[in-house]
């Protein structure tokens, strides 16, 4: 099994403010995708939709206020169904760290490397979002190549 993992700091941003664009439809649509639906509570499901490309089914699995994230692929491209994604929150002085985890891919795919440098970029648009109030959702976000 693979990760992908990135870190990123959110200046001047309290750890709720960033849980609150990590569990809400109106906050992920701000900096992931436009096209946000479901539910941000632990055993709820959240769809994310990126015309023309698809999408992903994210159950939420567990939720700790201003600490953690923590959702398990279960509709998506087959590379992603069974994996996780967890983001881990901590104030740091004026910062807000978010260590981001999408686990347990089988192996290091071409479309792994595309998604590692994909969330990298969403990574930026919630920092972008909670540091200055916009992201770039798609389809505004940035393509990095025919894959989107």
């Amino acid at each position: 099994m693979v990760d992908i993992l990135h870190r990123v700091g959110v200046e001047d941003a309290s750890p709720r403010e960033v849980y609150d664009a990590l569990t809400t439809t109106e906050g992920l649509a701000r900096w992931w995708t436009d096209d946000t639906q479901g539910s941000g509570e632990p055993g709820g499901v959240l769809e994310f939709r990126f015309p023309p490309v698809g999408g992903f089914d994210m159950e939420v699995v567990d939720t700790r206020a201003d600490e953690r994230v923590s959702w398990r692929v279960v509709d998506g491209p087959e590379e992603w169904v069974g994996t996780t994604i967890d983001w881990d929150l901590r104030q740091d002085g004026d910062w807000t760290i978010v260590n981001f985890a999408h686990r347990g891919w089988r192996e290091p795919v071409e479309f792994m490397h595309h998604c590692s440098t994909k969330w990298a970029t969403f990574l930026l648009s919630l920092k972008s979002l909670v540091e200055t109030g916009t992201g770039s959702p798609a389809p505004r976000d940035t393509r990095i190549s025919d894959w989107h």
